[in-house]
């Protein structure tokens, strides 16, 4: 193939590449193809989807100069205009519609918490079973700065506030200045944390860690009478709502010309009627695009290979010179970070915070995404938190809506999901342990160890294994 700017020497090697990728893609690509049109039926959104994802996958990109942005580059236009192609695709065997906008803006939030915790988990190899301590902390910081929650006590407080009655009490802080306090916040928490707890290793360390994930819940649940003071900090049970919404303030609004905050959204803009929920779904993927870009560079960062070099042998990384305690504890605070800016902004996305919504359960959800996609990956832990989290809000209904319409039965499947996590998860150790997409280092460790197992059986059985 003739590629321009290609080298003569290097158009072999692309040729050499290209071929089995587009023949095993080509394979898949048929093979869902049919499949689709057996059980759905065919749509122009079928061949249009599967030709861009083969082009993707087969074309050796990173062979050509500024390739490798290929990629990320489509993806990331494919997702900024979801909203307006969504309608239009197929629907996929046993999961039916492809996810509504409002599913896609809680998977958003679900991947940046997988991101935030693979930091800890993937990068530090740093076990966190209570990483929901930081996800609550940062729903509450939005629940206190951005709702009538402290009316009593404070008064009339607003400070940038957009699309709030200016009579309303409480504190009403803009919610993008909240987000940078919640963040803040959390990360200072994370730093307390992890100063009396990363001295341990291993399960010690999850078990101090799970902890502090179950004693959160608690004070959230009896926060309204906190330690018998008689101050309520947290509403009980009731939790805290109404929270903010974000908004974009007069400046913006008198540029653009778009009402100021994100409720009275109502436009039309490139043909397609765009209201709230769209905006929520740009500024969260907004914000995961800054969690990724950090993430990348704290991963390659002096302090990012310190964490690796941790993971991998923490007695050897000492000998290094690499200081183990503050080094963890940067990890720790990096996670608690974005850990905050995704529970303030799910707190306003929902608009309320309630203890029901920060039990072990989300922290083990979460690891389960971290695992699931491979852990010190980042695109892997994107895939492995955006399905995870698609079944937990739409998928698993809709593969029980689909079973009991075709087999008439009558099965509650969402009532199964953490069985039915379990079951991945399993399967996955046994066939797949370093994950969807794991990352170089863990594939290169995984590969060797089969290598070590496969030539000590040859030693002591005395020749090859039948």
């Amino acid at each position: 193939m003739n590629i321009p700017g290609l080298p003569r020497e290097r158009r072999a090697e692309f040729d050499r590449e290209l071929r089995p990728r587009l023949i095993k893609g080509g394979i898949v690509s048929v093979a869902w193809i049919v499949l689709v049109i057996i059980f759905s039926g065919f749509t122009t959104s079928l061949i249009i989807s599967t030709a861009i994802l083969l082009a993707l996958y087969a074309v050796p990109w990173e062979m050509i100069r500024y390739g490798k942005w290929v990629v990320p580059s489509v993806a990331i236009l494919l997702a900024i205009t979801y909203p307006y192609y969504r309608d239009d695709l197929y629907e996929v065997p046993l999961f039916g519609p492809f996810p509504s906008v409002d599913t896609a803006v809680t998977m958003t939030i679900f991947i940046m918490m997988a991101i935030g915790l693979n930091i800890v988990v993937g990068y530090a190899g740093l076990l966190d079973l209570g990483y929901v301590a930081f996800y609550a902390m940062g729903a509450y910081t939005a629940a206190w700065f951005a709702s009538p929650h402290f009316g009593e006590s404070v008064g009339n407080v607003h400070v940038g506030s957009v699309g709030v009655n200016p009579e309303a009490a409480g504190f009403h802080v803009s919610i993008w200045v909240v987000l940078i306090v919640a963040g803040i916040f959390t990360g200072i928490i994370g730093i307390l944390i992890g100063l009396p707890t990363l001295r341990l290793r291993g399960d010690y360390l999850a078990i101090v860690t799970l902890g502090f994930g179950e004693i959160m819940p608690q004070i959230a649940r009896n926060g309204d009478n906190l330690f018998g003071t008689g101050f309520n900090l947290t509403n009980g049970a009731q939790g805290i709502n109404p929270i903010d919404p974000p908004g974009f303030g007069a400046a913006i609004a008198g540029w653009t010309g778009l009402p100021e905050d994100y409720l009275s959204f109502n436009s039309t803009f490139l043909g397609k009627e765009i209201g709230g929920v769209e905006v929520f779904y740009w500024t969260a993927l907004g914000l995961l695009l800054f969690t990724v870009f950090c993430s990348v560079r704290l991963r390659d960062s002096r302090l990012g290979r310190a964490w690796i070099a941790i993971r991998e042998d923490e007695t050897a990384a000492a000998a290094m010179g690499v200081p183990l305690m503050r080094t963890k504890t940067w990890a720790y605070a990096a996670g608690a970070f974005f850990g905050g800016i995704a529970g303030a902004y799910y707190a306003s996305f929902k608009g309320g915070t309630f203890p029901d919504d920060f039990f072990f359960n989300i922290s083990v959800f979460i690891l389960c995404m971290v695992i699931l996609g491979g852990m010190g990956n980042v695109w892997g832990v994107i895939l492995g938190g955006g399905f995870l989290a698609y079944l937990n809000q739409e998928g698993l209904g809709n593969i029980g809506a689909e079973i009991n319409e075709n087999l008439g039965t009558n099965i509650d499947v969402p009532l199964y999901q953490f069985g039915i996590f379990g079951v991945i998860l399993v399967v996955m150790m046994l066939f797949r342990p370093e994950g969807l997409i794991p990352s170089a280092r863990r594939k290169a460790e995984f590969e060797l160890e089969d290598a070590v197992d496969e030539e000590y059986l040859y030693d002591v059985r005395g020749g090859p294994v039948n």
